[in-house]
């Protein structure tokens, strides 16, 4: 009995340790490592999201409604995939992210997140390219991919392959569920006085009426739920934007000056200076886009395309949308109304913000959006979780949708900080694994970047 004990005991600091080395790296190390990466693929790209910006958009979103769509295979259109990897990244990071951004690292975070996503475009890119190339055919026309595979096929590290598959799988039920679930139980007890364990069962209830359909359902769902969303959230900033239209200067002034001096809300930790800015906002910033985790390559890699590039191109469309259209204007919403300098956060912060200046409506469009927002996430990290747990088991698919409808439940009942830490480690774990993959492969994405825009030169002639 005495040698159980003790090896429980050793087990369980192990497991402490190991905690607290994961919170570690999650911090400034991930920080780091992912805009050093980044500044190091879009110097190897030649700034593609500056050289190409105007053929990136006239290839993607310019080319939506045509019939005359890329050939190839796969399962989803280009757009659903889109729409699908959207799903997941415009989540709570854009309403509950920027908040706690603002709040522990002030508004020189939004400033920094901004540079963040510059360069996690071309990281975003590179990893869609990529998971396109190394893609394999699945039963039933689909296809499958994602950085488990590029690390196994293109890098020839299978054993890499394997370990972002497994902190994959588990970091999704972080980011993808607990955050999720978490934030919507919060916003709704906050303005409706709805118990969390009642808005985690319903959540639950309707995230498995749609996963058990796969990859074809949550493409269809979210091709339609993601554009009405969009759309609910962005209205409602632009209201808020118009009447409070004189602050809108002061306020991207205060975001300059706070990235370079540090100023912190009366909830965050005193004096946050220009290093929380900076942690606070790369790492909120790529929970916002997930341009360096890799997962939204998962979803991209199942789409009709007839190169991996034209693909990849959506993924910078994508950061775009997510982080300098959607996470500004929270920012913009909770700096001119002030709601930022209370003692609320998260979720809770930006629909207070939105109260202010739209009692009537401002708690609607929060709680509405935040509630698609998050069951759209929960959709698709759903399928990018059980992807990455097919790659280790290659069976199991329904366990882990299983165990996902679970999360969902404890998710809601979990308390705000815990789960975000929780979330960051699982996440900066997946960083890791990911970048090693793209740097390493980087000479291969330029042969295919100029492989591609060498075609479109030949096919306009």
């Amino acid at each position: 009995m005495q040698i159980a004990a003790d090896t429980v005991g050793r087990l369980l600091k192990i497991g402490a340790q190991m905690g607290a080395l994961m919170y570690w790296f999650g911090g400034w190390p991930a920080a780091v490592l992912l805009v050093a990466a980044g500044l190091f693929l879009t110097l190897r790209s030649g700034f593609i999201p500056l050289r190409r910006f105007c053929s990136i958009f006239r290839l993607t979103l310019g080319r939506l409604g045509r019939k005359d769509g890329p050939a190839g295979k796969g399962a989803i259109s280009p757009f659903q995939a889109l729409t699908t990897a959207l799903a997941a990244t415009v989540g709570t990071g854009n309403i509950a992210g920027v908040a706690t951004a603002i709040t522990l690292g002030g508004p020189g975070a939004i400033f920094w997140m901004w540079v963040s996503a510059f360069f996690g475009m071309t990281t975003k890119f590179a990893e869609i390219v990529l998971a396109v190339r190394f893609r394999v055919a699945s039963p039933g026309g689909s296809f499958a991919g994602g950085p488990m595979y590029a690390l196994r096929d293109g890098l020839r590290r299978p054993g890499l392959g394997l370990a972002y598959a497994f902190f994959g799988a588990a970091a999704a039920f972080g980011i993808g569920n607990l955050v999720q679930a978490n934030s919507v139980a919060g916003v709704l007890q906050t303005a409706f006085g709805i118990t969390p364990l009642f808005t985690g069962i319903v959540l639950a209830v309707l995230v498995a009426l749609v996963i058990l359909g796969g990859i074809r359902r949550i493409g269809g769902i979210t091709e339609k739920l993601v554009p009405v969303m969009a759309l609910l959230y962005v209205g409602g900033s632009l209201a808020v934007l118009f009447i409070c239209r004189c602050q809108i200067v002061p306020a991207l002034g205060e975001i300059i000056r706070s990235a370079f001096s540090g100023r912190a809300a009366a909830g965050g930790f005193a004096g946050a200076g220009v290093l929380q800015a900076v942690h606070y906002g790369v790492i909120r910033g790529v929970f916002s886009n997930e341009a360096g985790l890799g997962s939204a390559s998962i979803a991209h890699a199942a789409a009709v395309t007839d190169h991996p590039v034209r693909q990849g191109l959506w993924g910078i469309v994508e950061v775009f949308i997510v982080s300098y259209v959607i996470c500004t204007m929270t920012a913009l919403v909770l700096l001119v109304t002030g709601a930022w300098t209370g003692s609320l956060e998260g979720a809770s912060l930006t629909a207070a913000a939105f109260n202010e200046v739209l009692p009537v409506s401002g708690h609607f469009i929060v709680s509405a959006s935040l509630i698609l927002f998050a069951f759209s996430t929960l959709l698709s990290w759903s399928y990018y979780g059980e992807q990455c747990f097919q790659y280790i088991f290659d069976r199991g698919r329904y366990l882990y949708r299983l165990l996902w409808i679970i999360g969902i439940v404890v998710g809601a009942l979990g308390g705000l900080r815990p789960v975000w830490a929780f979330a960051d480690s699982l996440n900066a774990l997946m960083i890791l694994f990911n970048l090693g993959g793209l740097v390493g492969m980087s000479a291969l994405l330029v042969g295919l970047d100029r492989e591609f825009w060498a075609g479109q030169r030949i096919s306009r002639r």
